[in-house]
């Protein structure tokens, strides 16, 4: 909970089986908390729990700085974003809904400070962080919402922008994974977007605003109907990644003479950056446009 695979997996099925209107408010909210977060930490500078005498069960995220946990802020945007847009649309106690919200970024919380991430004062102030953010955010989502889908300059604006922020980085002194950390997010978000405003404009039928069944559906074929959905989404996402990735890849060490086994070469800024955004603007555009299509295709819509 909040890796890559949950993002991968839990944002697009907002999108394929639960409501585009949902998905979209989440994608919104995602990028600007994690990329408040990861910049945050690198101007702070405030080092992560040591060990002894914590005990570091994830090695992955070390090199990176602790203040604030971005997983937390993460958990925290998505859970409760989710219950404020779900709130008004759909009957279910808000009670049961900010339960559940509250849980879930509880548990990712908890786990960031059982693996030895962070302190409890990181996750605390990531969380609060998300919130002020979801808070001061939620009277835009409409608005927001409306330029994203009709605003004839929103595919330049989601390249320019996402590229000018990566590339302008905060620098250390050493290599961290933060900056690769970011451009995927924004990469993926970007790719999502431009593909909700092509579904707009150009491919109005390829997912509806509100996913609705049959009345004559019983559970058993909803629960297939998703199911379905759910695999070959998921198929054609990693399928995507491993091809733009591959090609990206490529491409840019063949155009900087360098050799993709050479870590510190991929590492520079002139590769990681152009390499992490094409491949996930790639799975974000995929997500958005070519699932929605594929399943009209196969008769899944």
């Amino acid at each position: 909970m909040g890796q890559e695979i949950f993002y991968i997996t839990f944002l697009p099925f907002t999108y394929w089986i639960i409501n585009p209107y949902v998905s979209r408010r989440l994608i919104i909210m995602w990028p600007v908390v994690m990329y408040i977060g990861q910049v945050m930490k690198d101007l702070l500078k405030w080092p992560r729990p040591l060990s002894p005498p914590v005990v570091k069960l994830e090695k992955k995220t070390n090199a990176e700085y602790g203040m604030p946990s971005t997983h937390a802020m993460a958990a925290t945007a998505i859970s409760f974003t989710f219950v404020a847009v779900t709130a008004n649309r759909y009957k279910y106690p808000l009670e049961l809904g900010l339960s559940g919200a509250f849980l879930f970024s509880a548990l990712v919380c908890l786990s960031r400070i059982y693996t030895g991430m962070h302190t409890v004062l990181d996750v605390i102030v990531g969380s609060l962080i998300s919130l002020f953010l979801t808070a001061v955010a939620c009277p835009t989502w409409d608005f927001v919402d409306h330029l994203m889908l009709t605003n004839p300059l929103c595919p330049a604006f989601c390249i320019t922008v996402p590229l000018f922020l990566c590339y302008n980085y905060p620098k250390l002194d050493y290599y961290s994974p933060t900056r690769a950390d970011t451009t995927t997010i924004l990469g993926a978000a970007a790719g999502a977007i431009i593909g909700f405003w092509v579904n707009n404009r150009y491919v109005s039928n390829a997912s509806s605003e509100d996913i609705t069944y049959s009345v004559s559906s019983n559970i058993s074929e909803i629960i297939l109907l998703v199911l379905a959905k759910f695999l070959v989404g998921i198929g054609v996402l990693m399928v995507t990644r491993q091809i733009a990735k591959t090609i990206a890849c490529k491409s840019l060490c063949s155009w900087h003479k360098v050799s993709s086994s050479d870590v510190v070469a991929m590492q520079q800024i002139k590769i990681e950056v152009p390499y992490k955004f094409i491949t996930y603007s790639s799975i974000g555009l995929s997500a958005t446009v070519f699932v929605p299509l594929l399943y009209i295709f196969l008769g899944l819509n």
